[in-house]
């Protein structure tokens, strides 16, 4: 199997860990250092996020330039490359220092609903944090140099192991009676150890060398020209999953920070399901642009993936809006209702963008980044701003419906783009979306109506009508919602199963 084949299988173990992993381990480590500290940890960890953006976005042009100059045969421009990024990164660990240094003063009198025992929690919090993103930043260049040299198989195999590592010195930690500090010194102290594994396997693995020939402003300007976009997708990031937290952080007390971080856990779950489907036919669909396919090929491709993806979020979704609030109320407490409701919201919002996936290669593959990335980030800024004025009488869900309501009409501009600049039929795609699902979603959320009046608690009650929820999907979307490729793709991954285990 090639490193390509191998680093994918690799990748959705992650994904699969990441997820069914943090489902129990979250619990866990909101009942050992309480609600309050629990909202401490991750307003801080957002506020200390939004500065990864300094990165710009230097890791996936090391990953593109180190292939570049592998392909051209060019030890000493490969040589000089690394050592001018270094370079880069050296002047954003001393800016992050430095930001970090500023930011660490007005903590106390930013976070004003907070104790003052949880502010030196927080201040000590953040000191950890900053450092582990001084030295994470440049160490993440590591995994890049891997990338670029085609070698995925280690560095996903070191971050499965040490994911599983973590997880377990979590529980026995947490156990033994630590708390938020606690998990923080854990992280930096994985972070040191598995950098040094990473930087030894580059250095003396794969020899690579870090020596600067010539210092050149031309170079300088090459580097930035191509990761500006993905910095900028990045600010995005932060203003999608982490201005919420640092904008709460002011205005509410740590408790209702702790509800909006589960809410936007189980949320971002919902993209991972997704992700993980799509990501088998991305790579089709980034040989088809560069083939230069017909804007009708290419919106047939996009329904075919779409519809797949469409499918299972479509049974998710239902699942969590008819037997969420019993899972959420199993999973951390009652006292987390409205986590469900911001998960709930999240996904609904979420569907569409996740299921026109296939547009991300596409925009990429024609040079239409900035525009996307400037949409997003003016009405995630807006949204960011409505959520602020919300959140004054509504709390956490005050906070993600403004930034909900960003999100959405983003996506709307990118559907009229996408129509008008890329030439996809979006109207028929739509339609051939909604054909047979929309009503098999429809009747199976109806059926799941008086499967949620069955009687009982626990999570053995839960789990009864999951799997009759479940079930009765699976019977209806195959008999009546399935297109002929999708029964044929049910089939084909129904034998491998059957041939794998019986």
């Amino acid at each position: 199997m090639s490193q390509i084949k191998k680093g994918a299988l690799l990748n959705y173990i992650t994904i699969f860990l990441t997820n069914i992993v943090g489902l129990f381990i979250t619990p866990f480590i909101l009942n050992h250092i309480g609600k309050a500290e629990f909202g401490v940890w991750t307003a801080i960890g957002a506020l200390v996020g939004s500065i990864s953006v300094l990165d710009l976005g230097l890791n996936n042009t090391i990953v593109r330039f180190v292939a570049k100059y592998r392909a051209e045969n060019d030890k000493k421009g490969e040589e000089n490359f690394l050592a001018m990024t270094m370079l880069i990164y050296s002047v954003i660990s001393l800016m992050i220092a430095i930001i970090g240094f500023y930011f660490y003063g007005y903590i106390g009198t930013y976070f004003t609903k907070m104790t003052l025992d949880e502010i030196e929690i927080a201040k000590t919090i953040f000191i950890l944090l900053i450092f582990n993103l001084a030295i994470g930043l440049p160490g993440g260049s590591f995994v890049g140099i891997c990338s670029g040299y085609e070698n995925f198989v280690f560095p996903k195999t070191i971050n499965i192991i040490r994911y599983i590592l973590r997880t377990l010195v979590v529980v026995g930690v947490l156990t033994m009676g630590g708390k938020a500090i606690a998990l923080v010194i854990i992280d930096t102290v994985f972070n040191i150890m598995f950098m040094s594994i990473e930087a030894y396997f580059v250095f003396f693995i794969l020899k690579v060398k870090i020596k600067l020939h010539s210092f050149q402003t031309s170079f300088l300007k090459q580097i930035f020209s191509y990761s500006i976009w993905i910095f900028v997708y990045g600010i995005v990031a932060q203003f999608q999953w982490k201005a919420g937290h640092i904008v709460l952080g002011k205005i509410a007390y740590p408790e209702v920070l702790a509800v909006y971080a589960i809410g936007l856990t189980l949320g971002s779950y919902y993209g991972a399901f997704s992700s993980a489907i799509t990501g088998v036919f991305l790579p089709r669909a980034t040989q088809m642009t560069v083939n230069n396919a017909s804007p009708k090929e290419l919106t047939n491709t996009m329904i075919k993936i779409g519809r797949v993806s469409f499918i299972v979020l479509m049974y998710i979704l239902g699942a969590f809006g008819l037997f969420g609030k019993q899972f959420v109320f199993l999973w951390v407490g009652e006292s987390f209702y409205d986590s469900y409701i911001i998960a709930l919201t999240i996904m609904i919002a979420y569907t569409i963008p996740l299921v026109q996936g296939f547009t991300g290669p596409l925009i990429e593959a024609q040079n239409k980044v900035a525009f996307k990335s400037i949409t997003y980030l003016i009405f995630l800024v807006l949204g960011t701003l409505i959520g602020y004025f919300l959140a004054l009488k509504h709390g956490a869900i005050g906070m993600i419906s403004g930034t909900i309501l960003g999100w959405i009409i983003a996506q709307n501009v990118m559907n009229i783009f996408y129509y008008r600049v890329l030439k996809l039929e979006i109207i028929r795609f739509f339609k051939e979306l909604f054909h047979k699902t929309l009503l098999v979603f429809i009747i199976s959320i109806a059926i799941g109506f008086f499967i949620n009046y069955i009687p009982g608690v626990g999570w053995l009650n839960f789990i009864f009508k999951s799997l009759l929820y479940t079930f009765t999907f699976i019977i209806l979307i195959y008999n009546f919602g399935f297109i002929e490729f999708e029964k044929e793709l049910f089939n084909s991954l129904f034998l491998k199963i059957n041939k794998k285990f019986l």
